[in-house]
Formats: structure tokens, sequence, C-alpha cells
């Protein structure tokens, strides 16, 4: 009995050892088929050998200047590439202790540890290696909320990681890792994320700082420095604690470091172009263009957002802060002006129209807001939206004297914007077509409209040398010809000069000098408007000009840029550049994808003679006409600078184009809306709104002995080439006041109170003669005020 019980139990016992190692065997069976399916692809798309050899590795582009100085980024994820070398020792040894001590002798799965989060049911720590976390970041991301979605996702993690390990170092996975990481505020990668958080580079990391980070790679958002510092140094603690359990620590310094507050630099990194951001959408363009050319000629497809592209620029950080500083030094004087000017004006800022239009600006502009565009969105009537625009609140304005909270309407807000002068100054290399500085604006904060490339204005005046050109082109007049000063009548067109002096002959150089009118009207007749506009195109300009007799006068409406541009040509001996500031793109690993000037659209408009005449004609400007005042900020200028003033309209828009022989730089100054302008020529004329912000930069380019801007270059002369006697002889305009040449600008063909401007003004008589009045006028509305 004892025997057959005996071996009725051997029986058994055996049956059970069978059928364990048979559903042992058939369990790594099922796990073999499982695992071998997911590697093949049959439980779901795995990604591509590309895929996994060139994992995405979004980088932003950055922007450098001229002297290798970075500008900024353009990227859709802030994240810097760092390498393993630059990986402080307690940051690899942080992670490797918290996520994955047998890290170095896995390969990519660790069965040990696997098994332990399966047999403790995940309490005693997750089974992810580094490597399948960094599969996970790579191609699976987010964990699904399904159970068994998140099994299939685990499967392709395992799979992934193993590809990984195949292909990649240990520290190439870690760095990997670290790059990918996203620890929340725009910081992708450690390198951002030591500057987000820490204000340093990565390499600069501290223990703690080490183990604050590591720490967050379990849960960035529950573990958030700056939101939870208790929770952040629990588990900044337990990183140490790890490090000194396996080791990596010795028990003084984990026991000093547990001790320390968790003190964070927070310091939130821009998502935008972070410099200069005005010309953001010139450059993105330029770049964007190269980019295409590149793709069809290698069939390559590079991201200016995410292919961590290096960008060098013409740019010169130097040059754009002088020129940020001289539009700030003269327009802060300048609104001061404006404002005083306008206590008196119910309807400031605007001059010369209705309530009725007024409202009609306002609201125009209202409609473009995004505001207006929400509200509409939600399905609120105009009169409600009106409504909302019309109550007060709290608001930061834009003063010169930085930002200022108020209790202001939307409605008023807008119409306090539109009372701000505005500016925009372009400065380019005269033999390349570089551009060295771009002004857009007086605050890209506050105001993203660029004034350099789209806005699109009055010339006024300074559209005659254009002018000038074609008639020493096609009429081949020299600056000696005369021509009748007499009053000038085409049909109905009756232009007018400002003085009111008509009579006798003048030269075409003094004829430009003293902008008159009824010599550039008599140019013109003689031409028709044809061929001037013909060679306004060879010089750039690309806005649509009129057909009409008035253009003579700067009746079009073009912009800085293609003014700028335009006036380049004369400086350049005749030849046209196309104003550019892309110098040279690298792609990731250093090859150039573009290296070299593009001359395509580098073309010769007329001679060099011509363009060394018109330089001539332009520093008789300088020296005793419309921007003689040049010579009250700076004596050094004369004989080596050219330069023309404009002035439109109602005093709509003040420009100067100043050029020495290596620089050709342009400004504008004027308001959001044209009927926001000074309501005398004084103030209101280009050798006033615009000239001083050209002086003020010039004379910083000059003190500045880093830059190559000075008075010992000069225009050099043709050889062989004689100019006429009348330019040669000595410059003697005695009889002409300072204050009569400068107020001959305006393009207005019909506007009789410019004939009387000095009559009117003789209450003016010492206004804005110099810059020391402005200073002393500022000086006496802050005592008024206070």
């Amino acid at each position: 009995m004892y025997y057959l019980n005996k071996k009725k139990s051997t029986k058994i016992f055996g049956l059970l050892i069978f059928y364990f190692w048979f559903f042992f065997f058939l369990g790594i069976g099922v796990i073999f088929l499982i695992f071998y399916s997911a590697y093949k692809g049959h439980l779901g798309a795995l990604p591509s050998t590309k895929d996994i050899e060139n994992p995405t590795m979004e980088v932003g582009s950055e922007v450098y200047d001229t002297n290798g100085v970075l500008l900024g980024k353009f990227f859709s994820e802030n994240r810097t590439l760092i390498t393993y070398k630059k990986l402080p020792k307690n940051l690899v040894n942080a992670l490797i202790s918290k996520e994955d001590i047998r890290f170095k002798h896995h390969s990519g799965i660790d069965i040990k540890s696997l098994l332990r989060a399966i047999f403790s049911l995940g309490k005693k720590g997750g089974g992810s290696t580094i490597s399948q976390q960094l599969a996970k970041l790579l191609f699976t991301g987010k964990s699904a909320k399904n159970k068994w979605q998140r099994i299939h996702q685990k499967l392709l993690e395992w799979v992934m990681a193993i590809e990984l390990e195949k292909r990649y170092t240990k520290e190439e996975i870690i760095t990997m890792y670290y790059n990918k990481f996203d620890f929340l505020y725009n910081a992708k990668g450690i390198e951002t994320a030591a500057l987000t958080y820490f204000n340093k580079t990565a390499s600069e990391l501290d223990l703690g700082e080490c183990a604050i980070l590591v720490g967050m790679l379990e849960n960035p958002s529950f573990y958030n420095p700056r939101l939870y510092p208790i929770r952040t140094k629990n588990q900044r603690n337990l990183v140490l604690f790890q490090m000194k359990k396996y080791n990596f620590l010795n028990k003084n310094i984990y026991e000093k470091e547990l001790e320390k507050p968790v003190q964070i630099n927070f310091k939130l990194q821009r998502k935008n172009f972070e410099l200069s951001t005005y010309y953001g959408d010139f450059l993105k363009k330029e770049i964007q263009e190269e980019l295409d050319n590149y793709e069809k000629r290698t069939g390559k497809k590079l991201s200016l957002y995410s292919s961590g592209l290096k960008i060098y620029t013409s740019i010169d950080i130097r040059m754009q802060n002088y020129a940020e500083k001289s539009v700030k030094q003269h327009l802060s004087k300048l609104q001061i002006l404006f404002n005083n000017s306008q206590k008196k004006n119910k309807n400031a800022p605007f001059l010369n129209i209705t309530k009725e239009k007024t409202n009609r600006i306002i609201l125009s502009a209202v409609h473009r807001t995004q505001l207006y565009q929400d509200l509409k969105q939600k399905g609120m009537t105009e009169e409600q939206i009106i409504k909302i625009f019309k109550k007060p609140q709290n608001t930061k304005l834009f003063t010169w004297k930085g930002t200022k909270e108020v209790l202001i309407s939307p409605w008023d807000f807008i119409r306090y914007q539109k009372s701000i002068i505005q500016a925009g100054l372009l400065s380019i290399e005269p033999s390349t077509g570089y551009i060295k500085a771009w002004v857009g604006g007086i605050d890209f904060n506050y105001f993203q409209y660029d004034h350099v490339s789209k806005t699109q204005r009055q010339v006024g005046s300074i559209f005659k040398p254009i002018l000038y050109a074609a008639a020493i082109s096609e009429l081949h007049y020299s600056p000696c010809t005369k021509i009748s000063n007499e009053k000038f009548h085409l049909g109905k067109w009756s232009p007018r000069n400002s003085n009111g002096r008509y009579g006798g002959f003048l030269t075409l150089k003094d004829g430009l000098a003293l902008s008159v009118n009824t010599i550039s009207a008599r140019l013109i007749s003689k031409m028709t408007p044809k061929p001037v506009i013909n060679l306004a195109k060879k010089m750039g300009i690309k806005s649509i000009i009129p057909e009409n007799p008035s253009i003579a006068l700067g009746s079009a409406d073009l912009t800085l840029y293609e003014m700028t541009g335009s006036f380049n040509t004369f400086t350049n001996k005749g030849f046209y550049s196309k104003p550019t500031m892309l110098v040279r793109i690298e792609d990731k690993y250093g090859k150039l994808i573009k290296d070299h000037i593009d001359f395509s659209s580098r073309r010769q408009v007329f001679s060099e003679e011509v363009a060394y005449v018109m330089i001539k004609l332009m520093q008789g400007v300088v020296q005793y006409g419309t921007a003689k005042r040049l010579n009250k900020y700076n004596h050094l200028f004369f004989g080596n600078v050219a330069g023309k003033t404009g002035t439109t309209n109602e005093n709509s828009d003040g420009w100067f184009i100043g050029m020495i022989p290596n620089l050709t730089t342009g400004v504008w100054v004027g308001w959001e809306d044209r009927f926001s302008h000074f309501e005398n020529i004084k103030l209101g004329q280009g050798a006033n709104m615009a000239l001083p912000i050209w002086a003020y930069y010039m004379n910083n380019l000059y003190k500045d002995s880093n830059l190559v801007y000075h008075e010992q270059f000069i225009f050099q002369k043709p050889e062989n080439f004689h100019l006429d006697n009348c330019i040669e002889e000595e410059y003697k305009h005695s009889n002409e006041s300072n204050e009569s040449n400068e107020s001959n600008e305006s393009n207005e063909s019909n506007e009789s109170n410019e004939s009387n401007e000095d009559e009117k003004n003789k209450d003016l008589k010492n206004i804005i003669e110099t810059d020391n009045f402005l200073n002393k006028e500022e000086d006496n509305i802050k005592k008024n005020d206070e």
C-alpha cells in the first residue's frame, strides 16, 4: 500500500515537474515569439534603420554676427546639443545610480531589474533601462493610458533599446538621453535646462544641481524645483542616497549635501529670435531661399528650426548697438517736443483731420487686434466689442524711460501708441551689399512692425538724387548745367518752392543742394517719368512708382530698405548690390551649405563717373544745402560725407541717407499713422527728425577704434576724370540761410503755407537750430511738468 502511494505521489510530482517546465518553456517561447514578432514589426511599425541611426533630435539654428558673437536662435524646440565630454561626472553618475546601475553591463534590457519590477508590481521601481527610456523619448513617446497599449509600447521599447545598443556606445546613449529630455519651460535638453533653472551651462553644474535635474527625469512636473522646492529636495536627496549607496559619493559629502536648501536661479529662455528681432523675417527669408537651393542641388532637406544650423550674418553687434542707442538718444528728446506741441490739440495726436476720420483710423486699428478677433469669435456684436475696448484696464505702456503701468482703455491705448514717434535705420557696406545694422523700430516688445523693409512711406526729396542721376545719364547734363528757377506749370501741376523764391537760373549742383522743386519739375518734364522709373528699378526699387511727374518731388511710397539700397549704388561706383545679411550657413556637422557672396544681383546701373558726380552733388547737400546742420554734430564729417534729406507732405515723414566711402546709412522717422506729425516744418523736416540720428550713429562709429570708419577715407575719383569747375570751386552761399535751405524739403506741390513759413514762425526763431536746443527744451518742459 505504501509502495503504491509512493509510486502515485512520484507520478504526480513528475507530472507537476513536466507541466512546470512545459509552461515555463512555453512562456519563454511565447515571450520569444512576441519579442520576435515585435522585432520584425508584426506588432506595429518600427522605426527604419535610417531613423535609428539618425534619431530625431530637433536643434534650433544659431545665428552669429560678423565677429562670431551669438545673436540668437531660430527653433521649434529650444535645445542646444552637448557632447559627453561636457557632461559633469556627477551628472553621469547620478543618472546611472538613480535609473540604471547595471547600465554599463547590459545590452539594452536589464533582466534582473525587469523581474524585480514584475514580481513587486512596480513597487520597487520600474525595470526600464536608460536605453529603454531613450527609446521611449525617441520613438514611442508619451505612455499610453490603456494597459494593453502600454504593454505594446514596452515591447517596442525593448526592441529599440537593443537596436540602440547595437549602434551606439554607452557614452553616446547617455548624451542622447540628456540632449533629448524635456525639462519643462521650453528647456529641451540638459544644456538649456541648466541655463533655465540655474543660469549656467551644464558643465558648470555642482553636485546638488546635478541631483535636482536627475530627480526631474522621473517626473519633471511633479518634481519641478520652481513650484515644489520641498518635494524637489526630497527627490534630490534620494538621488544623493543612491549615489552614496553605489559608492559614487562618500559619507561626508553626502551628509553635507543633504542639509543644503534647494536653490535655483530661474531664467526663462526666450522662444523667439533672441536679438535684433526686427530683421528676423528678412533673414529667415534669405536663409530659406538658400536651403531650398541646397535641396534642389543635393536632394537633402534641412530645416531652419530643427537642423542645428550655424548661420553667420554680416550684422556687426557693435554697430547694431550704436544704431539702437542713437535712435533712442534723439527720439526720446523729439518725443518731448511732440508731446508739448500737442497739449492744446483736442484731437491729439492727429492734425488736420476730423474727429470722424480719427474714429475710423482707431476703429481700423481695433479690427486688427487679437483681442477683437477673439471677441468676434465668441459671437459678440460690434457694439459689445467696442464697449469692452472703451473700458479701462491695467495696461503696460511704452515710454522712453521704460515700461509704465496705467489704467487705460484699449481704445485709448491704441491712440496713445499712435502718438509715439517711430524710426528705422539701415546701414550697408557698399562693395558687398552686406547689412551691418538694422533697426526696424524703437522697441520690439511693444512695436513689432518693421519700418525698414515693410513700411512704405512717401519719400519726399530723398528721391531727387535718382532724378538727377537720370538727367545726367539721359540728358548728359553736367553739374554746371543751368536750369530756370521761374515758376513752373505742367497742366494743373504747379510745384512751389517752399521758401517762396523764384527767378533766375540755378546750376544742377545748387538745385539738388538746396532741394529746389522747380528745378526737379523741369527735369522730369524734359525726360518724362519713364526713364526715371526705369533707373529706379535698376537701382533696386521694386515697389510701384506711379508714372506721374510728381515723383520728381518724391510722391511715391517706398521702403527704407529700397531707398538705402538704391543710394548705395552711388557709393558703390555705379554698381547695385542687393542688400543682404546672410554670409554663411553650416550644418550641424560643420559642412558648408552656403559660403559665398551672391553676385547674381550685382549689376552696373550707370558709370563710375556718373556715380562720382552724384556723390559730389550730394556733398554739396551736406556742405551748404539742406543737410548743412550736420556740421553742428561733428565738423570731421565734412569732406568725406555725401547725403540727402527728405520731408513729406505735412511733415509726416523725415528722411536722411548719408554716405561715407565705406558705409551707406539710411534713416526714416515718422509715426504709425501719417496724420500724426509736427505742425511746422522746422520741427518736422528730415534735417531735424532723421539727420541727428545719423550724426549720433556716425559719431559712435568714428570714436570706436575697433571699427573701420573714420575721416581718413575719401571718395575715390575715377582715373582721368575731370570735374566741372562749378564742382571744384569752393562752395560759397553766404546769402542763403541755413533755415531757408533746410525748409525747402516738402514734396507738396501746392502748399501755400510753406511759402510763408518764415513769416508764420518768427516766434520759433531759435527752435531746433542745434541739438543743444533740444536738451534745453527738454529741461524746460520737465520743469514745467513738475
